[in-house]
């Protein structure tokens, strides 16, 4: 291991001519990310391994104080070990106590291995990493946080019979949906992103996002967006639901059609009234991919231990699981 360098990159100097191997992050995204720190482990001139930190603007967890890594990429297990080895001890010197990985600042960013790669390829929109990036966490003392996973049903006439029930009860209380407007996209998609900081602020590791932030990230995928797969439920005006699915757009870069939809969030209004509201949204998404030729549907990347996995059960089989990691952090680290 001697034979590795370990540099900090600073926002201010990102000059990397010369450098080969991996190719670095992007620095807009870093200054977009805005990590406390983000280290390069270079072998001669090559970047072997690199990592971002933060440990300012976290998310709360039981009696911890959490580090995060992300931007996580290395090419072997001995360029992963010495950097991650590197990043628990600056992780400790800042005062945290659970190093947490795979995660670029927050939950709404990219986070978690695929740990369970299955058969079926790569969707639209999921985080994909070398099988090994698993045993490079694993291998320097990482333990397994939460485990996630996606699901797919290949019958989207499937319909439970509860639905019927819950739609009229929150059709007589006055809850109407509808389907998105793309050509007013960002006034809705403020809409949506209110919501979302409320419905999902007792999330795992939740953290809320700038509106802005959230606005970018979801505009950038608007030319693949199908309005009728984006469901908005509102009671007397307000935002009360929403579900986003999009197609499988990979489908037709490998050469199939485009048979797939993907459920990437559902976000109900904390309030008993719109209870079964969720599962309503979903059974309506199918339907309507259904009646738009689609025959299969892929619920994205689910905490296992929330509710949404048990709404996807009722419909999907598991394709595919992911992992967050974790790593007590000590001066003996």
């Amino acid at each position: 291991m001697n034979a590795f360098q370990l540099i900090e990159r600073s926002p201010q100097s990102n000059d990397l001519s010369g450098l080969s191997g991996l190719t670095p992050i992007d620095a807009q995204v870093l200054a977009q990310h805005a990590p406390d720190a983000h280290w390069l482990l270079l072998h001669e001139r090559d970047i072997t391994a690199y990592c971002s930190l933060w440990w300012q603007h976290v998310p709360a967890y039981a009696n911890q104080k959490l580090g995060l890594i992300g931007h996580y990429a290395a090419q072997t297990h001995e360029s992963a070990q010495a950097l991650l080895h590197h990043v628990c001890q600056q992780l400790t010197v800042h005062g945290c106590t659970l190093a947490v990985g795979p995660m670029d600042g927050n939950t709404w960013r990219r986070y978690r291995l695929v740990s369970d790669r299955g058969t079926e390829p790569i969707f639209f929109l999921e985080p994909d990493n070398p099988d090994e990036w698993c045993d490079h966490f694993r291998g320097t003392g990482f333990t397994t946080l939460a485990d996630y996973s996606s699901g797919l049903t290949t019958d989207l006439t499937q319909i439970d019979p509860r639905m019927e029930r819950v739609e009229r009860r929150l059709t007589e209380i006055g809850v109407t949906v509808r389907s998105l407007q793309l050509d007013n996209l960002e006034p809705e998609l403020q809409r949506i992103h209110q919501l979302s900081l409320i419905s999902f602020r007792h999330n795992f590791l939740y953290t809320p996002i700038a509106q802005d932030e959230f606005i970018t990230q979801y505009s950038q995928i608007k030319p693949y967006l199908q309005s009728q797969l984006v469901l908005l439920a509102e009671h007397d005006g307000n935002l009360v639901g929403f579900l986003f699915a999009l197609p499988d757009v990979l489908q037709a870069q490998r050469g199939e059609s485009i048979n797939t939809v993907i459920i990437k969030t559902v976000a109900v209004l904390p309030n008993k009234i719109y209870a079964g509201l969720g599962n309503l949204l979903v059974s309506k998404c199918q339907a309507i991919a259904h009646q738009l030729s689609y025959t299969r549907a892929i619920h994205a990347l689910m905490h296992n231990a929330n509710n949404s996995q048990n709404l996807s059960d009722r419909y999907a089989h598991t394709i595919r699981r992911y992992t967050l990691f974790s790593k007590e952090l000590s001066l003996k680290n």
